[in-house]
């Protein structure tokens, strides 16, 4: 008898629309080398599709042009 899997990943969820370019925002800080990586590394997840990684460079940039991890 053959036995049946279950999945244990949910489907994916929709967002509100918005609610990625609200995640994104960022200002990189132009002349920084810092920041225009991150901002590169953001452009390419977003491009894949990858918003989770995407935003984590959009979290560094934020993070970085505050000066809050100096």
């Amino acid at each position: 008898m053959a036995t049946r899997h279950r999945t244990t990943q949910e489907p994916p969820v929709d967002l509100p629309v918005g609610f990625n370019a609200w995640l994104l925002d960022c200002v990189p800080i132009a002349d920084c080398k810092t920041c225009q990586s991150e901002w590169q590394r953001l452009n390419a997840a977003k491009e894949l599709g990858d918003i989770t990684e995407a935003a984590k460079h959009a979290t560094e940039i934020r993070d970085h042009a505050s000066g809050a991890r100096r």
